[in-house]
């Protein structure tokens, strides 16, 4: 080979292979625009629940009853976001579920429906992370379909003969109502005072009392079974719900992915739609 092919030669193996790293590039550089949702494809655009790395096992949270059918959704939409894991839930009255986190009951998340629950967790130091509202929720008198009671407004459950429920003392939902009765200067004795807001609403769907002091998610929830009057005083006794991991949670990595999807606008969408007011700026 003369020395001017053999130059000839070298150019065009650099060339070859100068295009073969600029091809590299844009494979790369393709790639990449697909993964950030820029190619504006419909399955370019990943929810919160799918954004995270590899995710596996069991997620438990203890969470309070009003939330059961939202956070139940939020659940199965996590499940299919990240094959290979589980959320299971324990949903009661929050000062019941904090006791049994403080009692060393395992959990990865507590969802509390007032600050004063959470608080009994976070006392303990039983907190990993600082609680952040993500919810709030207020109160709605919930009465046999139809009204047939004419129960108007919250003096009207005062009425004689009137078999009405209320939420325990101890319970976010049951001090909520116990607000709005002092704020009004009334007094009321209920038939029961029920341990978590959905045993009150039962009482009710069962036709076992007439009216029941419940949030409004819960009348929703209720559909036909019930139904909802608003009370003004409800507007003083709204309540804020935080949520927290726990110090010794199980299964961290997941627990933080079930959190940032509960505050997504995804997991605020379906909160929204159940009920729940969004959280204050």
């Amino acid at each position: 080979m003369t020395t001017r092919s053999a130059r000839r030669t070298r150019r065009t193996t650099r060339t070859l292979q100068a295009a073969g790293v600029g091809a590299a590039a844009l494979l790369a550089l393709s790639a990449c625009s697909s993964s950030d949702g820029s190619s504006g494809s419909p399955d370019a655009k990943k929810s919160p629940a799918s954004s995270s790395s590899k995710l596996s096992g069991t997620v438990t949270v203890f969470a309070a009853a009003s939330l059961k059918e939202s956070f139940t959704a939020l659940g199965q939409e996590f499940e299919k976001a990240h094959p290979g894991t589980k959320v299971t839930f324990s949903f009661g009255g929050s000062d019941s579920l904090a006791a049994s986190i403080t009692g060393g009951a395992p959990a990865d998340v507590f969802a509390a429906a007032s600050p004063k629950t959470m608080a009994i967790v976070t006392d303990k130091g039983d907190a990993a992370t600082t609680p952040a509202t993500f919810v709030r929720n207020q109160l709605e008198i919930a009465t046999l379909p139809g009204n047939p009671h004419k129960v108007a407004s919250l003096k009207d459950l005062t009425k004689s003969g009137l078999k009405v429920v209320l939420c325990d003392k101890t319970v976010p939902c049951g001090a909520a109502a116990q607000k709005a009765l002092d704020a009004s200067k009334l007094k009321l004795t209920p038939v029961s005072y029920e341990q978590d807001v959905k045993s009150a609403l039962t009482k009710v769907e069962l036709k076992e009392a007439d009216a029941a002091v419940v949030y409004k998610t819960d009348v929703k929830a209720g559909g036909d079974k019930v139904e909802g009057v608003e009370f003004p005083e409800s507007a003083d006794a709204i309540n804020d719900y935080p949520i927290a991991l726990l110090k010794d949670a199980p299964n961290t990595a997941a627990a933080k992915a079930f959190i940032a999807l509960v505050q997504s606008p995804e997991g605020q969408k379906v909160l929204t739609e159940a009920g729940f007011l969004k959280p204050t700026a």
